[in-house]
């Protein structure tokens, strides 16, 4: 008797049908994420005041702003490589756009295995469907790529856990660039993960707590030698970070951060009323949401539920009960991962709903879902707009500020100080200095010695009066910056 072995992909002989394959989501999700932030971003928005100081330590061509003690340098690395070649904002913001993008993909594809492409897919989409998200992709600011980390942080540790061993390495090197770029996040990330490492069983395995401990350390390095050569320690950074920020204490911050969360971009402090109400109904469901999401998660998910819930609520921990002020960006690590277990949740009640008997009914329940999602897209573009707007008029207005103090004879090297003055000062390329409050970088009496040897202009808010020392200096109104400049003596065309 002669064994036949058919060819692969046939049935008794008969060619097998090819299985259907899966539109390709996650990569039409990034694809769309990244045409938002060429077509809407790119062309419109320049430098903002903390772009700006981020940018200026790694710009050759601009002097470097005052780094004060909070701060990480993280996205200034980030960003390196195309500063060091030029100082154009659309190619630096193509390129940082173009990088998210791609650690969307990345990030949410580790994903895989654990909840399927599909649920994988509509995390993805949860999350760069968010206002927040779709403005700071192509922003020299850390708080998205934080957020990027931890997702492929707790992926990796996971999967490191159900035998894939070479992913310890992932769970190094998340943990280590989210603390690169933030080292509050790092620390509010690598806790719970140490945590869950200790307490639960599949993941108590000494290389997994070995990675999370080694990259936290990595990431850490360089602020903790900063500290030392610039503040004589850890604990006197610190303190210096508490006082930069308006004091970290325990507080309630939540009332501040709902406030804020459809604008402004920088709430502080956080006395304004709450904009469009009926647009946060989605952050107010979001607690409800991944109490759900853990507790009709079916085994097989258990982990890669309650693992990124818990993590999501780790890094909203300094921001909803320490800082005495908010901005939509500092969620941005906690909303990434509260997009997985949020979306296996809708996933499931969609497979519910298609599993019911009655098509009517069926019906009318994936209608609904499908109309809150949409719905909830929707209203994030809206917002989206709305803030892209605000933002390209304030660094419209950084831009002509610097024009007409060029105009009005400082020329570099040269000095802007007072309200503003690191935006400003980068795009006029002069150094920026403050004789008081959270940048506070120089002394009246080295103020003085530097306008007798270079170009200053000192900007206050338009009809507030010179400082004391500047009573005596030129006068320039500058319309449309809502600034108004005083320039010392020697500074002309």
């Amino acid at each position: 008797m002669t064994l036949r072995v058919q060819p692969a992909g046939t049935v008794h002989g008969v060619p097998a049908a090819p299985a259907p394959r899966r539109p390709p989501w996650l990569l039409l999700v990034v694809l769309v994420y990244l045409l938002v932030q060429l077509v809407g971003v790119l062309p419109r928005l320049n430098l903002g005041w903390d772009e700006s100081v981020y940018a200026s330590q790694v710009d050759p061509r601009h002097p470097a702003a005052y780094f004060s003690a909070p701060r990480s340098r993280g996205i200034s690395f980030l960003a390196a490589p195309v500063l060091a070649v030029t100082d154009s904002v659309p190619v630096l913001r193509a390129w940082l756009a173009l990088l998210s993008a791609a650690a969307v993909y990345g990030a949410f594809a580790l994903w895989r295995p654990l909840i399927g492409p599909t649920r994988c897919a509509l995390a993805a989409a949860l999350f760069a469907g968010l206002w927040t998200t779709q403005l700071y992709g192509s922003q020299a600011m850390p708080n998205l790529w934080a957020g990027l980390c931890a997702v492929a942080a707790v992926a990796c540790l996971q999967r490191a856990a159900l035998g894939e061993r070479r992913l310890a390495a992932g769970v190094f090197l998340a943990v280590a660039v989210a603390t690169l770029m933030r080292l509050s996040d790092g620390v509010w990330l690598a806790l719970p993960l140490l945590a869950a490492c200790l307490w639960h069983r599949p993941l108590r395995r000494l290389p997994l707590v070995a990675s999370v401990a080694a990259g936290l350390a990595a990431g850490a390095l360089q602020w903790v030698v900063e500290a030392y050569v610039r503040w004589g320690g850890v604990l006197h950074r610190l303190d210096v970070s508490s006082a930069t920020e308006g004091g970290m204490t325990l507080r309630w911050a939540g009332g501040a951060v709902w406030r804020s969360l459809n604008g402004p971009l920088l709430c502080r402090p956080c006395t304004v009323p709450l904009r469009d109400p009926a647009l946060t109904w989605w952050w107010l469901a979001l607690p409800l949401l991944l109490t759900a999401a853990c507790l009709t998660a079916p085994p097989s998910r258990r982990t890669a539920t309650w693992l990124p819930t818990v993590c999501a609520v780790g890094l909203s921990v300094p921001y909803l009960f320490t800082l005495p002020y908010a901005a939509p960006r500092f969620l941005l690590p906690a909303y990434a991962l509260a997009a997985l277990p949020v979306a296996g949740l809708l996933a499931d009640l969609v497979g519910r709903a298609r599993r019911r008997p009655g098509r009517v009914r069926r019906c009318l329940t994936l209608t609904v879902l499908g109309l809150l999602l949409g719905a909830h897209l929707g209203e994030q573009f809206a917002v989206f707009a709305h803030n892209l707007r605000g933002a390209e008029r304030t660094t419209r207005r950084y831009l002509l500020a610097a024009a007409q103090l060029g105009k009005s004879g400082l020329r570099e090297p040269c000095l802007v100080t007072g309200v503003q003055a690191p935006p400003v000062g980068y795009a006029a390329r002069c150094a920026s200095a403050n004789l008081a409050g959270n940048n506070r970088s120089i002394t009246l009496s080295a103020l003085r010695e530097r306008a007798t040897r270079e170009p200053v202009a000192v900007l206050v808010t338009e009809g507030a009066r010179a400082p004391a020392y500047a009573r005596h200096w030129r006068r320039l109104a500058m319309p449309g910056t809502g600034l108004t400049a005083f320039l010392a003596p020697g500074t002309g065309p």
